[in-house]
């Protein structure tokens, strides 16, 4: 798992640090931190025995801010002129973090307007101007440097974030455009989450002696492929895991087939669809190994494409009634009983979590985290809440969130190809909270390595390759990597 944290926590433990250390320079940490991952970027595959000439004639631009972050840029700039780089310090928003732009004019940086900056040559551009207080979007000046420093393919690094990313979220407005970042104590939702996380470029995570004690978990790549069941030499298609598929209706017979294709595509030993006839002819015309004949099975999928009929409780209470672990999606979340059997997992939008609480749409986008926490309370079920950074919350308060995808997936019926996925992991014997985990996880993976407007059901055919490269080097490993830097 890595850590995720929101700019309030990062507060709060840095709070807690100079509480703890009164008098400690965690600038300085951080600066040197900045510097470090600078000579790393300049040097590239140069030796390290390259000579004080040589370093004398790389240049480096450090774009820097007012606040803390700029302070942590400018200080980092101090360093870096002190080891025989040739530094220029450009006040993007007119003034500077003063004790830091002394210190850098005290080791010898230049200084540069942002306008005289677009016509110099840099080997590298430090961006410190905005840090996590920083609002999404940045100046129009910025944005000229940002530009200029894309086309003449000088590499950026971003001090905590790119400026003008907001850290708790995926948004991008207006913001630089980083090939590395380095950050500190946890990675920020900004790192994580698309398409903010494609700005960000390599992201390093630097030990500066602060803890987040109340940071969030989020699944890597790595952590998808332990928790994928691969099957051994002695498995049959039972011990694999049997789905059964419960979805679909005359109306919507669309989304029994896709939950049908999420199961069948993320490796399930068998898929039974027991849906309305209109529904099995649909799946038997697009996946004909699909066994439509009740028996038994390891978890059901429920409530995808049901519509709003006066039949849904009765449908679903035969269903719980098997015992087996379920996936409860859509319309079987309008009918729920407070409390279901143990092992289920619950997999509503916001708008349903809202309707399930009792409580406006807007109250659950205000507090997704606590809402899934309130959800998975409520019924005493595990609850993956879908949306962009997914949640996955269970009964006895543990939550954490699925490896975030592109916003391509946010389309109709990417929520019914996940019921299924979750539906193979519940039967092959993953807990509800690791099936919620990984499916969504797995969709996003597909969703990142396809990029563009795929749809479900495109999608879905996609599975195999990205599970069978779980684990592997070559694009999966890409994706790994942006996380474990």
């Amino acid at each position: 798992m890595t850590t995720v944290c929101t700019a309030e926590q990062m507060r709060t433990a840095e709070r807690a640090f100079f509480d703890a250390h009164p008098g400690a320079d965690l600038m300085a940490v951080a600066a040197h931190a900045v510097a470090t991952t600078a000579v790393t970027m300049l040097l590239g595959d140069e030796p390290l025995e390259e000579s004080a000439e040589w370093i004398a004639q790389q240049r480096v631009l450090v774009m820097a801010g007012t606040g803390n972050n700029g302070a942590d840029g400018l200080f980092a700039a101090a360093e870096l002129c002190r080891d025989g780089w040739v530094v220029d310090v450009c006040p993007v928003l007119g003034s500077l973090h003063e004790a830091g732009a002394a210190a850098a004019q005290e080791a010898g940086c230049g200084e540069v307007s942002p306008v005289d900056a677009l016509d110099r040559h840099y080997d590298l551009a430090i961006d410190a101007v905005l840090g996590i207080g920083g609002r999404p979007s940045i100046p129009d000046c910025l944005a000229r440097l940002d530009e200029a420093l894309a086309g003449a393919d000088t590499p950026v690094l971003a001090v905590d974030l790119p400026s003008g990313l907001s850290a708790d979220s995926g948004e991008v407005v207006r913001c630089v455009h980083a090939r590395t970042t380095v950050t500190f104590a946890s990675r920020k939702w900004c790192h994580l989450a698309r398409p903010a996380a494609a700005c960000c470029g390599r992201v390093i995570l630097a030990d500066i002696g602060v803890t987040v004690p109340d940071a969030d978990q989020i699944t890597s790549v790595t952590d998808l492929a332990d928790l994928w069941p691969v099957p051994g030499p002695a498995n049959d298609k039972y011990s694999r895991g049997v789905v059964g598929c419960d979805t679909g209706s005359a109306q919507y017979p669309g989304a029994g087939v896709l939950g049908v294709l999420g199961a069948l595509r993320s490796g399930a030993g068998m898929v039974r669809c027991v849906g309305p006839d209109a529904v099995r002819q649909h799946v038997m015309d697009r996946t004909p190994s699909v066994v439509c004949a009740a028996g038994r099975v390891q978890a059901w999928v429920v409530g995808s494409g049901w519509g709003d009929d006066a039949g849904n409780a009765a449908r679903l209470d035969r269903r719980l009634a098997d015992g087996v672990p379920v996936v409860v999606d859509a319309d079987a979340l309008a009918v729920l009983p407070r409390r279901i059997p143990e092992g289920c997992l619950l997999t509503p939008h916001a708008g349903e979590l809202a309707r399930m609480l009792g409580i406006d749409r807007a109250e659950v986008e205000a507090d997704r985290r606590g809402s899934c926490l309130a959800g998975a309370r409520m019924f005493g079920a595990t609850v993956l809440l879908k949306g962009a950074i997914q949640w996955v919350a269970t009964p006895d308060q543990q939550i954490s969130a699925a490896l975030p995808g592109p916003a391509w997936t946010a389309q109709a019926g990417s929520g019914d190809t996940l019921a299924g996925i979750c539906g193979t992991l519940l039967a092959a014997g993953l807990s509800a909270r690791d099936a919620g985990l990984a499916g969504a996880g797995l969709q996003a993976l597909a969703a990142i390595l396809s990029p563009g407007p795929w749809s479900p059901d495109q999608l879905a055919d996609r599975f195999p390759e990205v599970i069978g490269r779980l684990g592997a080097p070559g694009p999966v490993g890409a994706v790994e990597r942006s996380f474990s830097a």
